[in-house]
């Protein structure tokens, strides 16, 4: 092969990648770029947008874009009970605040004002003593019935009884304790002398108890103002031939001129004991107009086999101390407020 022909095949050669990769520049310059990706990015809050404005002079407007966390959740808003147009006040009421000094008086009137009210009159605590004491001397007084008169005596009230059967003194003393709380109570033996032993009739028994109260006075072992208690039982006819034993307490205080007293239920006696009691008193017997000669109580002991003071709780079941209780309770109920002024 000629160098001629050499040479035009190189120029040839060379000539066509140039072409190729000029029409290849051509073909990429005429595809337009791509547009921008839009942007899911919030504007941060110090962000500031201002819109461009045109020539014609319109206001600025400045718009202040809402923070992104704040579109996550629905805005809460206060929906009233009572509507605004109701007229109602739905504005809360905030309480006053408290200054240094109200703190402190607060503060030290609660646990300690609480312990004052509690152990003062009438307070808790108080009303629990009160009753843990009471529960103390009750079961005191059950084992030990003798320890009642200790506990209870005392006070300002101060009554001896015209007897020193215990039958007699000790309802006295059980009924003033409960009335008053604690009262000294004590018993001195006195007999009415100018009355049968065996008195008939309301006059008679009144006028016997009386006559305990003066023989008792008249011993001088007590002071002149000294309130005493008298107990006589008598005979009363309700109807012919219907008999009753009914018992009479009497107090006197002739300190605070108060002469009180009450009597007793009514105990049914067989009208053949009196019979037999009316048989045995003499027709010379000088108190004769006044009562009998012979006590019932002997009568009755004898027939029911029991002792003297206690033929009450043979024939009906209730003993004589118990009535006597329930009459003494009333007296010195009478008694007490006789000494408050509350009697007319």
């Amino acid at each position: 092969m000629s160098l001629e022909s050499l040479s035009s095949v190189t120029s040839s050669s060379s000539v066509l990648p140039l072409n190729i990769t000029a029409s290849e520049g051509n073909l990429l310059s005429s595809v337009a770029p791509p547009s921008a990706l839009p942007s899911f990015v919030s504007p941060s809050m110090g962000s500031v947008t201002h819109v461009a404005t045109s020539t014609t002079h319109q206001p600025i407007t400045v718009t202040q874009p809402v923070p992104a966390s704040t579109h996550a959740y629905h805005p809460t808003t206060f929906s009233p009970v009572i509507p605004p147009s109701k007229g109602g006040d739905v504005s809360m009421v905030l309480p006053p605040e408290i200054g240094p000094a109200a703190a402190h008086a607060e503060g030290s009137g609660g646990l300690l004002g609480w312990v004052k009210g509690a152990v003062g009159s009438g307070g808790l605590l108080s009303k629990v003593a009160e009753k843990a004491k009471n529960s103390v001397d009750s079961m005191i007084t059950t084992l030990d019935p003798q320890m009642r008169e200790f506990l209870y005596s005392g006070g300002d009230v101060d009554v001896v009884v015209a007897s020193d059967k215990e039958v007699k003194l000790s309802p006295v003393r059980e009924a003033f304790q409960a009335v008053f709380g604690k009262a000294t109570v004590s018993g001195l033996a006195a007999q009415a002398t100018m009355i049968a032993a065996q008195p008939v009739g309301f006059a008679a028994g009144v006028k016997a108890a009386e006559e305990r109260i003066l023989a008792l006075q008249s011993t001088g072992k007590l002071h002149p103002k000294q309130p005493i208690v008298a107990i006589e039982n008598f005979l009363v006819e309700v109807e012919e031939n219907k008999w009753y034993d009914v018992g009479v307490l009497m107090l006197k205080d002739p300190d605070r001129e108060i002469n009180l007293h009450t009597f007793t239920q009514l105990t049914p006696v067989p009208a053949a004991v009196v019979a037999l009691a009316q048989e045995d008193t003499p027709n010379d017997y000088p108190l004769r107009w006044s009562g009998l000669a012979v006590t019932i109580g002997s009568l009755m002991a004898s027939n029911l086999q029991v002792h003297h003071s206690e033929w009450h709780q043979a024939l009906t079941g209730v003993s004589r101390r118990e009535m006597l209780l329930i009459a003494a309770k009333v007296l010195a109920g009478l008694y007490k407020n006789s000494i408050g002024g509350n009697i007319i």
